[in-house]
């Protein structure tokens, strides 16, 4: 007798070679089918493994004004999640009849879920994005209110229209704001950041609006050199200096006549004067050749065929690169830490995104 693995991972152990015997005391070779189907349904529902791209977007807001991460911080990320899978669910409600003909694996015309449970998840999400952010405070939920209004905008009419990519990677830098108005009440200092990360965002949307059919080489070509362009801006700006220094003291000068000398001081005194802004550049750097490699060599296929296969697999790579994005940004803010922290979420969402598809 082999074994095989019923619908939920469970072992079957129904004999390959016969046919089972039914007894009064036989339970089903596996218990739970149904729960698993379901939970399955909305795990592609809510396309869970994009989730490990969403903490990333708060923890770098939030390096961008200087902060460290506290309590109203992870307020944020947790708004930010149900923000996030209230426009996943939505987008699935809107497009059902869309994927009806094109995607009818997909959990609503296929019947695993049913649409009304979808747009009440979305819903209830929503509700429950902003009264977490409204936790963190007034500024949060200035922030956390336009991007649930975008989200839905964006799955309700935008979606199919020229201004559906702005919206989504505009999406994209109010969730980073979010961070940012959550942990230091200001946003600001983190425009920088947010206008790099809604680019990104940007191009990747416009790619996955071909996703289904396959179309122009135009779009991952553009997604191509934006990339380019982005790794660029980063790189520069965390080789330019710090972005966050702190100003000397002003109320002890050295008396006149005591002036330290200003001659040739040793290499040695310069090297070690600034390490941990030597040592941020150095990480940013590397953080933003991972966010270029994730995204070059699909990007490049794309463009030689744009067909749907090799499309839908420049657009899960754009959102994977999401992650050493915000890592390079949250490293060149000098969060060397935290940038590390969000990049361990990178291998985490490339496991989870085996199982479950993030397109």
């Amino acid at each position: 007798m082999t074994l095989r693995e019923g619908p939920c991972g469970c072992p079957d152990e129904t004999p390959t070679t016969a046919a089972p015997r039914a007894t009064a005391g036989d339970t089903p070779p596996c218990a739970c089918p149904g729960r698993s189907r379901r939970g399955r349904a909305w795990a592609e529902l809510l396309r869970l493994p994009a989730l490990f791209s969403v903490p990333g977007d708060a923890l770098a807001g939030t390096a961008a004004t200087g902060a460290s991460p506290d309590t109203r911080t992870l307020l944020a990320i947790a708004s930010s999640l149900c923000l996030y899978e209230a426009g996943m669910a939505l987008n699935d409600w809107a497009d059902r009849d869309v994927d009806a003909v094109e995607r009818p694996h997909r959990p609503l015309p296929s019947g695993r879920i049913r649409p009304a449970a979808a747009l009440t998840a979305a819903c209830a999400l929503t509700g429950a994005g902003l009264a977490l952010a409204a936790g963190a405070g007034r500024p949060a939920l200035a922030v956390a209110a336009p991007l649930a209004a975008t989200v839905w905008a964006y799955d309700l009419g935008l979606k199919h229209t020229p201004a559906g990519p702005v919206a989504m990677g505009t999406a994209r830098g109010l969730d980073l704001l979010l961070g940012a108005a959550a942990t230091s009440g200001s946003t600001r200092p983190a425009l920088p950041s947010a206008a790099l990360l809604g680019t990104h965002t940007l191009a990747v949307t416009t790619v996955s609006r071909q996703e289904a059919q396959g179309g122009s080489p135009v779009p991952p070509l553009a997604a191509l050199a934006t990339t380019a362009l982005l790794t660029r801006l980063v790189t520069r700006r965390s080789s330019g200096g710090p972005t966050r220094g702190r100003r000397p003291a002003t109320g002890h000068r050295p008396a006149t006549g005591h002036r330290p000398a200003t001659g040739h001081k040793p290499a040695g005194l310069r090297a070690h004067r600034f390490p941990r802004q030597d040592s941020g550049a150095l990480l940013t750097t590397a953080l933003t050749a991972a966010y270029a490699a994730t995204t070059a060599r699909p990007y490049f296929h794309a463009t030689l065929n744009p067909s749907p296969p090799l499309t839908q697999r420049a657009v899960g790579a754009g959102i994977r690169a999401t992650i050493p994005l915000q890592a390079a940004l949250t490293a060149r803010s000098r969060g060397t830490a935290t940038a590390l922290l969000i990049a361990a979420l990178a291998p985490l969402g490339a496991r989870f995104a085996k199982k479950v598809s993030v397109t």
